[in-house]
């Protein structure tokens, strides 16, 4: 690997790892500042569809952490069991954030439907491109196109990184604004998950980044290689 790699590389893990952080303390920070509504995050999951006409899509609660997610093809605001259950701002930022996805579903975002199409394509690529990509640089002198394939594969889920930053974006976008025009939080409580969620949002940038450095190192392995052999 190049040296001009590895500091990009470390400099980005060394960026995720503190966002990382940064997050993980300021959910620990808003998780303790309770909600003077009393409503719990399932409670103001089903809230926010109900306001935006959504009837029916449901409100479940999943195992472990961090594991909140909407998915499409049950229509389904799948809530971990903190954030179901539990009555603070940074409850109320997370479960109004999926639920922004499900609007977004609703009204035909087409940030989401692109990535959406782009899932079953990602997981095959990601089962295959690790290996794909080492063999491709072990036989770079031998049959150049399989890194080639390599490469093609990892685009496909570094467009998916990138694709994924206006979707979080906005999910969040709708979320605070819902929950400001409905006058559901305090002032002090609409902060928290206004900064919650940024920092949220910013892990998603870092992983875009990170996809995209990765990306152009192989690509250059690629030209490289092309270059030596011309």
């Amino acid at each position: 690997m190049g040296s001009g790699y590895l500091i990009i590389a470390g400099a980005i893990m060394l960026f995720s790892w503190l966002v990382s952080s940064k997050l993980k303390s300021k959910f620990e920070l808003y998780s303790k500042l309770q909600l003077r509504n009393g409503m719990s995050g399932a409670e103001i999951a089903e809230k926010m569809l109900a306001d935006n006409g959504i009837t029916d899509v449901r409100v479940i609660s999943t195992p472990g952490q961090l594991t909140d997610h909407y998915n499409p093809s049950d229509k389904t605001v799948n809530l971990s069991e903190a954030v179901y259950n539990h009555r603070n701002a940074a409850a109320a930022a997370v479960a109004a954030h999926e639920c922004g996805h499900a609007v977004q579903h609703s009204v035909g975002y087409q940030w989401l439907a692109m990535r959406s199409t782009l899932v079953p394509i990602v997981n095959v690529a990601s089962n295959f491109m690790q290996w794909i990509l080492l063999a491709g640089i072990l036989m770079i002198q031998i049959f150049p196109p399989l890194l080639l394939i390599g490469i093609v594969l990892f685009a496909v889920t570094t467009l998916f990184s990138i694709i994924t930053l206006p979707v979080e974006y906005d999910a969040s976008n709708r979320a605070l604004a819902w929950l400001e025009n409905k006058h559901m939080l305090t002032q002090e409580e609409q902060a928290g998950a206004k900064d919650a969620l940024k920092w949220a949002a910013r892990t998603y940038l870092v992983a875009a980044l990170g996809s995209i450095a990765t990306l152009l190192y192989y690509i250059s392995i690629y030209a490289g290689s092309n270059n030596r052999r011309d």
